[in-house]
């Protein structure tokens, strides 16, 4: 489509893509592995896009990876503003999954007012999409815990802190996400798991065989549409996010 629109002469490009696909694969973690995130912006940018807008990136150093223009959006507001409306601000523990997310959770708490926890845990680097949860640090004994996580693919390494807050007296676990990836069978771990509600965004399209009892799939398009409008008139997309209030 690129392509097409360069050689049918567009005077600028911008590729608004929610879902930037390849990229938990922002680096090597093995020898003679790919760096596909880091390609597929090559591949962009040969294909002549001069713009790239999407939406939490799985690292914000991805940005890095483009020479131009890259509107790193941000679905925090959306998420947090369906948690704060449905849930007791007092009672909320805000949980980061793991260490890179501590920065993501922490402007959670900033926004809703509550404590943050953080689950310790630790990879094999030879099992993909599994995840050993070692410990939980913080206080989390009955508060209602929501998990803010990037992505949901398999559903294994979310169920599995859900169980260790479960462990440390958690009341109630709530697990947010922009990107529902919920690749099989990750439906059916997170219906029979005791999280309480599952929360994402649709950057991709949920299908019918995906979604469960506790599934909440909120619109990403408002605020494409905010930011979009901004590049054209030439404003501000990082104003979108000044002073994020919910």
């Amino acid at each position: 489509m690129v392509d097409a629109l360069k050689r049918a002469s567009a005077k600028r490009i911008t590729v608004v893509a929610p879902f930037y696909g390849y990229a938990r694969q922002d680096k090597k973690h093995a020898g003679r592995e790919p760096i596909s995130a880091r390609l597929m912006a090559d591949l962009y940018a040969a294909a002549g896009a001069d713009r790239i807008m999407s939406v939490d990136l799985h690292t914000a150093q991805i940005q890095g990876f483009f020479n131009g223009p890259v509107d790193h959006l941000f679905a925090l507001p959306i998420l947090a503003a369906h948690v704060g409306r449905t849930v007791d601000r007092d009672k909320i523990t805000v949980v980061s999954p793991d260490a890179g997310r501590v920065r993501v959770a922490e402007r959670w708490t900033d926004i809703l007012g509550s404590p943050l926890a953080i689950i310790h845990k630790r990879r094999d680097p030879n099992v993909p999409n599994e995840a050993k949860v070692l410990e939980v640090v913080g206080d989390v004994k009955d508060r209602v815990c929501v998990v803010v996580d990037d992505m949901i693919d398999t559903g294994g390494t979310i169920v599995k802190a859900a169980e260790a807050l479960f462990e440390n007296g958690a009341a109630d676990v709530i697990v947010t996400a922009t990107h529902g990836v919920l690749s099989d069978p990750a439906a059916k771990r997170l219906s029979e798991s005791r999280i309480k509600e599952v929360v994402v965004t649709d950057t991709l399209p949920i299908k019918p065989e995906q979604k469960f009892d506790g599934l909440t799939v909120l619109p990403i398009a408002p605020l494409l549409a905010r930011a979009i409008r901004e590049v054209f008139d030439e404003g501000s997309v990082t104003s979108l996010f000044d002073h994020v209030g919910v």
